[in-house]
């Protein structure tokens, strides 16, 4: 089966910070190696490390984030002004992204937003037309951190988001199907792993990405979040090996997933 009707989008796949943010967030110590190396690894491990390698299949289409989800959150809606909205003031443990007194004029808020967050959505708009499915890849800590609904509790090896009961992203009626076949694409990588089942809806429902773009073009979509324990070891450090069996799993459940719609 051909993969040119699948679009893969991966939201907080970057780590990357412009410079102009970076000042705004370190001050003159973004001008330090290592302080500035320091923060950007930390902002790349809270992010979606990897998650442009995990997802990328050859002939599909894709969409991969060029800075990272603390400068704008490509995953939320673009009014969303909450503390940890589509411009993050706090990471996920809550730690101040900004020092103390810094305040984002409205003026410097709506430029980052056009240049990020209005650029993403056209390049994802752009390539709905003649896509069958549109996949949204994220990764996820092992527990629920300090900044969510979850907090502290154990999560799932995978996490598949396909909308809300009444307001579907993805058929709703096909929902055991796409489950049952990523647990059969993923068994292996699970069966190694200390981590289990696939869920739909458990820790998140749907996907805003998935939600907004299928709404608007009618192209089938959800989101699918790895636990970030199966492939990354002590200190952030990617597991190769790990790496190559959730690409190829996931190569496997694209196909399964794209044969439901046909």
């Amino acid at each position: 089966m051909s993969r040119s009707p699948l679009l893969i989008v991966t939201p907080h796949s970057s780590g990357q910070v412009p410079a102009d943010v970076l000042r705004d967030m370190l001050g003159d110590a973004a001008l330090d190696k290592s302080t500035r190396t320091a923060f950007l690894r930390r902002l790349f491990l809270d992010g979606d490390p990897y998650t442009d390698l995990i997802y990328a299949l050859p002939g599909a289409r894709h969409v991969n984030a060029a800075w990272s989800r603390f400068v704008v959150d490509l995953n939320r809606d673009r009014d969303d002004r909450v503390d940890n909205g589509v411009v993050k003031l706090v990471d996920f443990t809550r730690t101040p992204l900004y020092p103390d007194g810094f305040v984002l004029s409205e003026d410097a808020r709506e430029a980052r937003l056009r240049l990020i967050w209005d650029s993403f959505d056209r390049q994802v708009s752009a390539e709905l037309p003649g896509a069958a499915l549109m996949i949204v890849g994220h990764c996820m800590g092992t527990h629920g951190p300090a900044l969510g609904h979850d907090t502290g509790t154990p999560r799932p090896a995978i996490c598949l988001m396909p909308g809300e009961d009444d307001a579907p992203s993805f058929p709703r009626d096909l929902w055991p199907a796409l489950k049952a076949a990523c647990e059969a694409a993923f068994a292996d990588v699970i069966a190694a792993s200390p981590y289990e089942r696939v869920t739909i809806g458990e820790p998140w429902q749907s996907d805003t990405l998935s939600v907004a773009h299928s709404r608007r073009s009618g192209v089938p979509a959800f989101g699918i979040e790895l636990n970030a324990g199966l492939y990354l070891g002590d200190g952030g450090e990617p597991v190769d090996d790990a790496i190559r069996a959730l690409n190829a799993a996931f190569a496997v459940f694209t196909e399964a997933a794209l044969a439901l719609l046909a």
